[in-house]
């Protein structure tokens, strides 16, 4: 959510705002806004498809130093697009956003774009720093300020729509939060993160004592996620709201406006005589919705936080199975999934790919179909009477991809499942009882590979090798021989890192492991003499992503037959692109490794696998 032009207009005004110092204190967090943040700040480059390992770097970084001064952090994420898909206009026009960026980015421009695995990666990193968190089954905004208001401490996000929400201990910006310059003394006692909090009572006091209970009709009125401002164009005109001026007048003249009136249904009939008698009553519910989007949510996250239950009438009423439910909210399924199964519809997030050729995801169709035919009951292939029937019977997913530049929805059929995947007729609840055997059978046959020929991989590599065959067999165009191996050596050089940097210290490193290593690092040292980017390549890389991001979602659906890969270490968009280049015009480079036996070998493993 966000309330338009909220942000920039408190920015300007930093009278509205208290010096805070954070410290021994319990912090909800805003994880969407954090995870966004913490990427655009760590990022050199948007335009290879993310470094991953830098990312996560960040987020082990910021939580550090939380940590250091006693602060105890509560991830809260957005989850899916909810049952009533309000968002689906805002959402549109986001998509739309990203893929100009991304355009621009291809061509050479600036700008900034979420790498694709970005919010697992991030999920990953809690886990493994063991900071608690939460996956909302939609919006958080409500529920994160519930969850504060219980708890009586601040929130930290970058959503204008915490200026709006009552907040018992306060709104944080992000912005404003400086979580790299810790100040004060040694030890949790004396040290502190510099913040500022925004006072809701001297904002309101600017504008003639505004009543609290009247800035959610502020939100709604000035236009949000959800109301768009277009539809009370009549009302501005006819009250010509205006302020003194400025990109803010309109915000700083409906603040004047509203200062008049006692309780926000006094205002609502004033705005509603301006409004024509025939579209009055749905105005009326559009505003009254809208304010109660600022009502703090009535779902206990702490029950969540304390006992691992999460209910949410919602999901319940929406059909999703409990164990789904579960598994959503521990952030064991992606929102794609939850949208699928709820709203059969999911966005397609654009990268930086070659807008001439078909969307990068059109690689990984096959495994989405098969996403599709376990949420949504798709019947098994042995039930096929004809033709036709079976047209009939497969549900349907509207995708919203790229078509080259412009956003296009699809609509996508579910596949039908293998006859022997299940036992009699096959529902998304039932899918925990069939036997795991099955389960990885179904994911490898999607891949298009035998777990035979995973064995002498190890395990945690198993996905993205699998992931990787798929992907030669189904890029368009071809992978190349040297995209092959650029892939490959950055695969083995994330498993170099994890050796030589393992934080036990009773596992040894091997000493020609080490050695490799700094190797490996003076070469990362030396100045790239091509630094052109190949925009063909680039798009094969996303293709790679692509199918592996779908291999992730398939894999957490069948409850991980398949141990899942750390994306810190599996893909680096910069070393991709940089090894690419280099073996291009120095075939060499791919014995960067030689000097370590395992990580030679291993590589080798790999690339004798693959090209089989």
């Amino acid at each position: 959510m966000g309330v338009q032009g909220l942000s920039g207009f408190m920015e300007e005004r930093g009278s509205f705002f208290a010096e805070l110092r954070v410290r021994d204190t319990k912090l909800v967090i805003d994880g969407s806004s954090l995870y966004h943040q913490l990427c655009f700040a760590s990022a050199a480059d948007f335009r290879r498809g993310g470094d991953y390992g830098c990312f996560v770097g960040a987020v082990r970084a910021f939580f550090g130093r939380l940590r250091s001064c006693g602060v105890s952090p509560f991830v809260v994420l957005d989850g899916g697009r909810g049952a009533a898909d309000r968002k689906l206009r805002t959402l549109r026009s986001r998509a739309s956003q990203r893929l100009r960026a991304a355009e621009g980015l291809a061509r050479g421009g600036g700008g900034c774009l979420l790498p694709l695995l970005t919010r697992r990666a991030f999920l990953q990193a809690l886990e493994e720093l063991g900071v608690p968190f939460v996956q909302c089954f939609a919006e958080a905004d409500r529920e994160i300020a519930g969850l504060a208001n219980r708890w009586g401490c601040p929130v930290l996000s970058l959503d204008s729509d915490f200026y709006v929400f009552e907040l018992a201990g306060g709104y944080c910006p992000l912005s404003h939060f400086q979580w790299q310059g810790m100040s004060g003394g040694e030890g949790q006692q004396g040290c502190y993160l510099p913040a500022r909090r925004f006072c809701a009572d001297r904002f309101r006091g600017h504008f003639r004592h505004l009543g609290k209970n009247l800035l959610p009709l502020l939100a709604a009125l000035i236009g949000n996620d959800y109301v768009d401002a277009a539809a009370l164009e009549v009302f501005f005109a006819k009250v010509r709201v205006a302020g003194k001026g400025g990109k803010h007048a309109r915000l700083q003249g409906l603040l004047g406006w509203l200062a008049q009136f006692a309780e926000p249904a006094e205002a609502v009939e004033n705005v509603l005589k301006h409004v024509k008698k025939h579209q009055r009553e749905e105005i009326r519910e559009l505003l009254c919705t809208a304010m109660e989007d600022y009502t703090p949510s009535d779902i206990s996250l702490e029950d969540f936080f304390q006992k691992g239950r999460y209910e949410c009438k919602e999901a319940r009423e929406a059909g999703v199975p409990p164990w789904v439910r579960d598994s959503f909210a521990k952030g064991r399924l992606a929102p794609l999934v939850l949208d699928a199964l709820v709203l059969r519809s999911t966005f397609l997030h654009v990268q930086v790919e070659n807008m001439r050729r078909p969307s990068a995801h059109s690689t990984a169709l096959p495994i989405r179909q098969v996403i599709y035919g376990l949420l949504l009951g798709a019947p098994p292939s042995a039930e096929a009477a004809s033709p036709s029937k079976e047209s009939n019977e497969l549900p349907v997913v509207c995708e919203f991809d790229r078509l080259q530049s412009t956003l296009k929805k699809t609509s996508v059929q579910a596949a039908r499942l293998p006859a022997d995947f299940c036992d009699g007729c096959f529902t998304l609840d039932k899918l925990v009882e069939v036997p795991m055997s099955r389960r990885q059978m179904l994911l490898l046959e999607t891949l298009g590979v035998k777990m035979s020929f995973l064995e002498s991989i190890p395990s945690h590599l198993q996905l993205p090798v699998a992931v990787t065959c798929y992907w030669i067999c189904h890029s368009e165009p071809k992978v190349k021989l040297h995209q092959l191996k650029a892939l490959l050596l950055m695969i083995v050089s994330g498993e170099l890192h994890r050796i030589t940097n393992n934080p036990d210290p009773t596992v040894l490193c091997a000493e020609d492991d080490r050695m490799a290593y700094n190797k490996f690092l003076e070469w990362k040292e030396k100045k790239l003499q091509n630094k052109d980017f190949d925009l063909d390549a680039a798009h094969n890389f996303c293709q790679w992503q692509c199918c592996l991001q779908m291999g992730l979602y398939l894999n957490q659906l069948l409850c991980t037959p398949l141990p899942e890969p750390d994306l810190s270490g599996l893909y680096s968009g910069t070393l991709v692109h940089r090894l690419y280049q280099e073996l291009k015009s120095t075939p060499l480079v791919e014995n960067l490794f030689s000097l370590s036996s395992k990580i030679t070998q291993l590589y080798q493993v790999l690339l004798n696998k693959v090209e089989s």
